[in-house]
């Protein structure tokens, strides 16, 4: 038997306003119904059970023993479902989730999202990563941080930090080859993630339209984090967004040997579908972002 045959919602919310407010009209009232559809539920109620729900007297109704057993039942029922609806509403007001590429995730996200946080504290954050571009229609995210030229079809996005990328690596590194003096001194050196077309942009930026990148490993590490971290303990050279390591940089673990930076157009965009556009969460997130975003400027 289908569930709608079983439990005929309609009817029964129908039920439990005639019942509470012992009249036909007023629960039309209560419900925006005319007198004749609200008849027509409790009709259709009565034919589901099986027995009359109400007794029809002259100018007033009253409940039958039938319709007095079933009438708390369903006023409980609907009490319950109005608080599973409200706790469900409220955990969604109030939980933002952000998936984010996993290297603005780790290198700007964590360590900045606690002011959100003071300042919204309502408003709990989960956070997920990965490289995908995710469809706001199939994943649950309320925003995402995504890389690219913020032109997705249905969503608002706002760039939020350029993607520029140049060669940085280890200070000590560069200290064991007598120092990095000219670009073609890179060469001298293990090339990290060598088949990152970032990597022929900037030799070509930088004057040198053949680097012969295909004799290094073709290593794929997956992350500007992980290359990071290989270039950090000294074995090799990693194409990088120098606006992520500003720390490391000022802490001496990453050394950027030259001015040249590049940009292959696609930089950091905080995105999020137009039909949500007004969502407290997301507006909230949104301002934040921008204004942080501007402070960093």
């Amino acid at each position: 038997m289908k569930m709608s045959r079983q439990f005929p919602l309609n009817a029964l919310r129908v039920f439990e306003a005639v019942a509470r407010l012992g009249s036909f009209t007023k629960a039309g009232e209560e419900l925006g119904m005319t007198q004749t559809a609200v008849s027509y539920q409790i009709k259709l109620l009565e034919e589901n059970i099986g027995e009359p729900l109400f007794l029809r007297l002259p100018r007033q109704i009253a409940l039958t023993d039938k319709g007095e057993r079933l009438a708390p039942k369903v006023t409980q029922g609907f009490s319950l479902l109005a608080e599973a609806m409200a706790a469900v509403r409220e955990e969604v007001e109030e939980m933002l989730h952000i998936h984010s590429t996993p290297t603005f995730a780790q290198q700007w996200m964590t360590r900045t999202l606690g002011s959100f946080q003071l300042k919204h504290p309502k408003i709990a954050v989960r956070l997920s990563t990965s490289q995908a571009v995710i469809d706001f229609n199939q994943e649950p995210a309320d925003v995402a941080i995504r890389w690219g030229k913020g032109d997705w079809p249905g969503l608002v996005s706002h760039r939020v930090m350029r993607l520029d990328f140049t060669p940085m690596l280890s200070p000590k590194l560069a200290e064991e080859v007598g120092g990095i003096h000219e670009p073609a001194d890179l060469l001298k050196l293990p090339i990290i993630s060598a088949r990152d077309p970032w990597w022929r942009q900037w030799f070509a930026a930088a004057g040198i339209d053949d680097p012969k990148l295909e004799r290094f490993p073709a290593n794929e590490l997956g992350t500007q984090t992980f290359d990071a971290g290989v270039a950090m303990a000294g074995q090799g050279v990693a194409i990088l967004n120098p606006d992520h390591f500003r720390d490391d940089v000022a802490g001496g673990r990453l050394y950027q040997p030259f001015d040249i930076t590049c940009n292959d157009g696609r930089d950091y965009w905080l995105a999020y579908p137009e039909a949500r556009r007004n969502v407290p969460k997301i507006r909230a997130f949104r301002d934040w972002m921008l204004a942080e975003f501007r402070v960093a400027e």
